[in-house]
């Protein structure tokens, strides 16, 4: 048995999603264990693109089972939607092939009117929500005031829990302005119909994962979002609401035994993204950053919004990786700096009248100014790249650079995005 986590090790947006494609193949289990909708993993399938939100990327191979453990708020709208896109395209033929936990709380409409409101509200000092109502929900889930999705099987159940919230999010609703109430009896007669669809999914997620394990099966948890955007860890306030290191993963997934992960592969793009607000310390407001989010498409998955664009920050790398404790790096999209002369990669931070190399936290990164040194671009296709050695040597130059300061091995590098597009050094489940 292997235990492998992939994980983002940057404001998220780092390719993930086709990591986990990539190495789902040798998995039995793929676990998503934290965030909600918010999340967007995209993987290319030939020339077909699919966007996911909740479930696990592992989905697209028949013979893996994916989980979505209770450390996940789920939108029963949205979910229901993906599963419905993906049985379109020839995916989830087998119910038996997903299941969602019973103890899983739900993201309800006021969850999303809530969140837009709230973003609304906040004008300058805005965060740069998804709107999908993941933070709200969050709340709840910790307040004890969330609702399960075991209650979509029991419809009597199902309204009372509604209504005991429902003066509370109505009160809220009117003080920030919004125009929708709810109605226990009317929303929960819709989500009740959502139910008896998602009826054959609602399954216990942690009996079906301690069995994959007993059995002996490699597992290979999925995170959403990234290690910058941790809501402890991360740069605070203007992170996500849910914990994005590996640590999360095992109580997430609801592993009810002690276990240890043998690997945690953290991913990053070859140079940055962030979308939303927030410290961006190597953003390129200019036509670097411009040629950046063209050429990568660097368009969000779930909001659609562009993304920011800027040269790979090393210091905030080495940072998540020894916060989250990375066994091995994934580096994907090199082949967009292909079409850069010259290429600057921060190693240090200007702060005051000395240039460091570390940081204490993420919070830091508000403070700082870059400090840059310059790598040789490359000029060449690396698209059908398929081994170490089929990179340009300042391309190689590139990853080494990466490995010797975060002291973390590239395990696999990324040179597109179709599955196939990519150099695999060594896999996840023999590190």
């Amino acid at each position: 048995m292997s235990l492998v986590a992939v994980i983002g090790i940057q404001w998220g947006d780092e390719g993930k999603g086709k990591i986990v494609d990539l190495y789902s193949k040798d998995a039995n289990c793929v676990v998503r264990y934290q965030g909600g909708s918010n999340a967007g993993h995209t993987v290319a399938v030939g020339e077909e693109v699919i966007a996911l939100h909740h479930i696990p990327s592992g989905i697209l191979y028949p013979n893996v089972k994916c989980l979505i453990g209770s450390g996940v708020v789920v939108d029963p709208y949205v979910i229901l939607d993906e599963i419905n896109m993906l049985r379109e395209k020839g995916f989830v033929q087998n119910p038996a092939q997903l299941a969602i936990s019973p103890l899983a709380n739900m993201i309800m409409p006021y969850h999303r009117w809530l969140d837009v409101a709230r973003e609304q509200a906040r004008g300058e000092r805005k965060i740069g929500t998804t709107g999908r109502g993941v933070g709200p929900a969050q709340e709840d889930r910790v307040g004890r005031r969330g609702i399960r999705m075991y209650e979509l099987l029991h419809e009597e159940r199902l309204e009372a829990a509604i209504a005991a919230v429902v003066p509370e999010k109505n009160a809220l609703l009117e003080y920030y302005g919004v125009k929708e109430r709810v109605s226990p009896s009317v929303l929960a007669a819709e989500l009740s119909h959502l139910g008896k669809k998602l009826t054959p999914f609602i399954q216990s997620v942690d009996s079906l994962l301690f069995q994959s394990m007993a059995r002996g099966e490699n597992v290979l948890f999925e995170g959403a979002q990234g290690v910058l955007l941790d809501l402890d860890i991360g740069s605070v306030p203007y992170v996500t609401s849910s914990n994005t290191t590996a640590a999360t993963c095992l109580s997430g997934a609801g592993v009810m035994v002690p276990h240890s992960l043998d690997a945690i592969i953290g991913v990053s793009k070859a140079y940055a993204t962030r979308v939303g607000e927030g410290p961006f310390p190597t953003e390129q407001v200019n036509e670097d950053g411009s040629k950046m989010r063209e050429i990568g498409g660097e368009f969000g998955t779930t909001t659609g919004r562009a993304r920011r664009c800027g040269w790979l920050d090393l210091v905030a790398l080495k940072y998540a990786v020894r916060v989250s404790g990375c066994t091995a790096l994934a580096i994907t999209k090199i082949d967009v700096l292909s079409y850069f002369d010259k290429i600057q990669i921060c190693t240090g931070y200007r702060m005051g009248d000395e240039t460091v190399s570390d940081i204490p936290d993420a919070m830091s990164l508000t403070h700082v100014q870059p400090y840059y040194e310059e790598s040789p671009g490359w000029k060449e296709d690396l698209t059908s790249a398929r081994h170490l050695k089929d990179l340009p040597m300042k391309a190689r130059h590139y990853i080494d650079l990466i490995e010797d300061f975060t002291k973390c091995p590239v395990v696999s590098i990324s040179v597109g995005p179709r599955r196939d597009q990519t150099i695999e050094r060594k896999k996840p489940w023999k590190l």
